[in-house]
């Protein structure tokens, strides 16, 4: 079991995340992080070897927490296709209560345009990752060409996000929930 990260890297984390993700990566400096956080630099660099790297946390905690949504949602023991309708509604939650400003990823993405950087391999394996574990979901559902779903429902779920920071988040989510639904063949 790996040790529970300092108190101090959790707060510099939470901080920073925070506000990466409600003003942008590259318009938040780490001077403004380390103030709000209440951490010195060497503090910083004791944790992360740099912005970059602490930006590559953050995106590396999104990515945790929507694989533990789908982690937990496997342990209610329903059908592929009840899980299929948990996952569809938990995105809809998602980007209602916690993803109100739009995809963490595509906004990384859209700040970081080498597709080689870190940040960018760490939104493609994310996607790849979602993209796989809907493909994978949708065949276990039965569903025809699971391929196709999953792509459907990724860039139906691109749309939630960016739409609930953009137009009316009630009529945004109850349009992606019946959407996603219909695609996946559950109404």
């Amino acid at each position: 079991m790996s040790p529970t990260p300092s108190e101090p890297r959790q707060r510099l984390l939470r901080v920073a995340s925070g506000l990466f993700y409600r003003e942008g990566i590259k318009g938040v400096g780490v001077d403004r992080v380390l103030a709000e956080a209440g951490v010195t630099r060497a503090t910083m660099y004791r944790h992360f070897a740099g912005k970059e790297a602490l930006v590559a946390a953050y995106l590396e905690q999104e990515d945790a927490t929507i694989r533990g949504y789908f982690a937990a949602a496997a342990t209610t023991g329903g059908s592929p296709t009840e899980l299929l309708e948990l996952v569809i509604a938990g995105i809809a939650d998602d980007a209602r209560r916690y993803h109100d400003r739009g995809c963490p990823f595509i906004n990384a993405a859209a700040e970081y345009a080498d597709p080689e950087s870190t940040v960018r391999q760490i939104v493609a394996g994310h996607r790849a990752w979602f993209r796989g574990a809907l493909r994978d979901l949708a065949a276990a559902a039965g569903r025809p060409d699971p391929a196709q779903l999953a792509a459907a429902l990724v860039l139906l779920r691109d749309a939630a996000l960016v739409g609930v920071y953009l137009d009316d988040g009630d009529q945004v989510v109850a349009a992606f929930s019946a959407t996603a639904r219909q695609v996946a063949g559950l109404d």
